[in-house]
């Protein structure tokens, strides 16, 4: 590459560099868990509500999922998006003449007039759209009357409204429940008996293929939920709503968020009523452990009364004793907690609580033990949703990568630093800002190189078009990036290429390389401060990318956009001197923020060692140098070289901002000169006699010249 296409070219592998991971809204920053290694072991995240219900619930073999949805129905709702959304899903199945009929029908106001106008229509339509509207006219009995001829039809004849008619059979019979009528209390039972009837009905009908766009099977969950509350029985109502939220239904999980007001609101000897039943104190252990209505230090007092309910509700019970060890630890009860874990059995999160049981005893033995059966024990994909820390850092739980990080530090403390680091790793982009020091400041680079090499292949690059989207760069890659930035900080220029994920920082990467071996090999002083400073140019146009630490000081791992608080590495307790020693060894030369600047003035500063101070050169590698960003004060320095050393330039006036191309060609005419001038200096006192001098010896010259020559002629 020609020194005078360097240029054009350096910007050219600049431009085509991908962009950098964006994160959104300000600084969000992920939970570390090197950060207060004592907290991260002592306390016990809050658990996920939703995950903790949805324990509660019981699957229902061929009752599909409810799907994602953009509204939820309020059955009988007009004039706003539920009833667009129940009239688009009206239309399912129908031809363009039904769809038309059917959204006539529905703008009646009497049942009879729908039957008689749509008697054309096939008879599960025009009895069902005239059951919705005696329903939405109040007329449930009249509805609840055609539901059920809907329901009386063959199988084959009701395709369409079989599902609906059951769940809206349920609504109207409730509804005729509640009405101030004739209904005496056995009326009244009755009437509510059939209305959960209705609701299992609408529930089968969805199991057996019946048309159910409206999700109605998963929604009758809660609507019998609702009923069986009403009679008292808290404990079904629970299992429904759990069972209507492990069915992916929000309704459910929100019902059961408001069934936990309700039970907050009730007195101590109603609570200790209710709380007799299993479901509903494993409901509220749920809420419990998950901080349900908790902030940060902040317990109220149901949450307060609950606790004590649930604690006299459930003495020498050993049903959901890992969930009831869970709270009493969460609580600061470790005895209690000791007692229940006899009795937890061998889940994951039993044996999470032995290994900080463990280390609240000074046994690290048994707690690394226990660590790794909870790992084992926890399912790779249980996921306890997000959290935010007591520090404010947000974490994504997925309890058997938080084991794995837990056990990490006592495998770093141990010494046992390639364990910590793998340990970490498989969290992926959990815990990656943690794996990233483990990976940069403890490990020596050739430990770093052999996992890398064994374990993490190349990978397929990002596209252009991936990159633009944004799409993460996967972590193996991002490891692989970070390796190959420690072996060019090392000098192994060769060895690094090859693990950089994108061709151009492969590319840019060999560039690097190649200047600074040519910079330190060659002979030539104006080649060798060429080099040094083309060098200089890309530590500090793509530094980030090519020099960057991953973690402090530069925080690539955040495209350099901010910076984390830090406090200085000192030993003590799960802090050993070897850790110390190898981070302090490992640390950015400088160690100051977007190092990789320093690096460059450093080269820089070499560039213009080697070059003649009255060259153009000379002064435009100092301007360059000067803002590269680094401070004011090497800024000043750099400038006061110049006014000390360098030449008169007519762009000194914008130096550090505006600055010419060092013209190194023209740098070789000034090093004779250079070296002439101090000989100059010394003789410049006596100029006047050196040139009468001259003028003397030049004359005697001349004269014996001409002597010479008459003197050969004579002859």
């Amino acid at each position: 590459m020609s020194i005078r296409n360097w240029p054009r070219q350096l910007l050219a592998l600049s431009l085509c560099m991908p962009l950098g991971a964006a994160m959104a809204c300000g600084p969000d920053f992920p939970l570390r868990l090197l950060g207060d290694r004592a907290q991260t072991l002592g306390e016990l995240p809050e658990g996920s509500f939703r995950f903790e219900v949805n324990r509660l619930g019981k699957a229902i073999a061929g009752l599909k999922p409810a799907q994602v949805m953009t509204v939820d129905y309020v059955y009988g709702a007009d004039n706003d998006l539920y009833a667009q959304a129940r009239n688009t899903a009206e239309q399912t199945g129908l031809s363009d003449a039904q769809r038309a009929q059917v959204t006539q029908l529905r703008t009646l106001q009497d049942a009879q007039q729908v039957q008689a106008e749509g008697a054309s229509l096939p008879p599960e339509l025009s009895l069902y759209t005239a059951g919705a509207v005696a329903f939405n006219a109040g007329e449930h009995a009249v509805a609840a009357e055609y539901f059920r001829k809907v329901l009386a039809l063959p199988a084959d004849q009701r395709a369409l409204r079989s599902t609906w008619a059951a769940y809206s059979l349920g609504r109207a019979l409730f509804a005729i429940s509640q009405e101030a009528n004739d209904l005496d209390e056995a009326g009244r039972r009755e009437s509510l008996r059939q209305a959960r009837q209705a609701f299992v009905q609408a529930r089968q009908l969805s199991i057996e293929g019946f048309s159910d766009p409206q999700e109605l099977g998963v929604a009758s969950l809660g609507e019998e939920a609702r009923l069986v509350r009403l009679a008292g029985d808290w404990n079904t109502a629970v299992e429904l709503y759990a069972t209507q939220s492990l069915q992916g239904s929000q309704v459910g999980y929100s019902s059961l968020k408001q069934l936990m007001n309700e039970l907050g609101e009730m007195s101590e000897a109603q609570l200790n009523e209710v709380l007799k039943g299993k479901a509903v104190q494993q409901l509220v252990t749920a809420a419990l452990i998950s901080h349900v209505g908790w902030s940060y230090g902040e317990q109220p007092p149901a949450e307060q009364k609950m606790i004590k309910s649930l604690v006299q509700s459930t003495v020498g019970s050993l049903d959901n004793a890992d969930r009831l060890a869970a709270l009493n630890y969460q609580i600061g009860d470790y005895a209690t907690t000791k007692t229940l874990l006899e009795h937890a059995g061998d889940g994951g999160l039993a044996w999470w609580l032995r290994a900080k049981m463990a280390l609240r005893e000074g046994d690290k033995t048994a707690a690394a033990s226990a660590y790794a059966k909870a790992a084992k024990a926890f399912p790779q994909d249980e996921n306890w949703g997000d959290r935010r820390a007591s520090s404010g850092d947000y974490e994504t739980l997925k309890p058997g990568c938080r084991v794995d990080g837990e056990s990490a530090l006592l495998a770093l403390e141990r010494g046992d630093y390639l364990q910590a680091f793998e340990q970490l790793y498989r969290s992926q982009d959990l815990y990656w800002e943690d794996a990233a020091v483990v990976a940069e400041r403890v490990l020596t680079v050739d430990e770093l190189k052999q996992f890398v090499d064994r374990q993490v292949p190349a990978l397929t690059p990002l596209t252009q078009q991936e990159r633009e989207r944004y799409v993460p760069v996967p972590i193996a890659a991002r490891l692989r990036d970070l390796l190959g930035r420690r072996l060019l900080r090392e000098e192994r220029y060769d060895e690094a290429l090859t693990y950089f994920d994108s061709p151009k920082l492969q590319a840019l990467a060999k560039e690097y390389g190649l200047r600074r071996r040519a910079a330190e090999s060659g002979w030539w002083p104006s080649h060798r401060a060429r080099d040094y400073f083309i060098a200089a140019l890309l530590a500090r146009d793509q530094g980030m990318e090519l020099l960057g630490y991953e973690m402090a000081p530069d925080y690539a791992t955040f495209d350099g956009n901010y910076s984390l608080e830090m406090t200085e590495l000192k030993v003590g307790p799960l802090i050993t001197e070897g850790e110390v020693q190898r981070q302090q060894a490992s640390a950015a030369k400088p160690d100051e923020r977007f190092h990789y600047r320093y690096v460059a003035t450093g080269l820089a500063s070499k560039a213009a060692d080697l070059l003649p101070h009255s060259s153009q050169a000379f002064a435009a590698v100092l301007c360059m140098a000067a803002g590269m960003g680094t401070g004011p004060e090497e800024e000043k320095a750099f400038y006061q070289r110049y006014v000390k050393e360098g030449p008169y330039v007519d762009w000194a006036f914008h130096f550090g901002h505006q600055c010419p191309f060092p013209d190194f060609q023209s740098a070789d005419k000034r090093y004779v000169t250079q070296a002439l001038e101090p000989v100059r200096s010394t003789l410049r006192p006596y100029k006047k006699w050196l040139q009468m001098g001259s003028v003397v010896v030049f004359t005697a010259f001349a004269l014996w010249l001409i002597n010479r020559h008459k003197r050969k002629a004579n002859r």
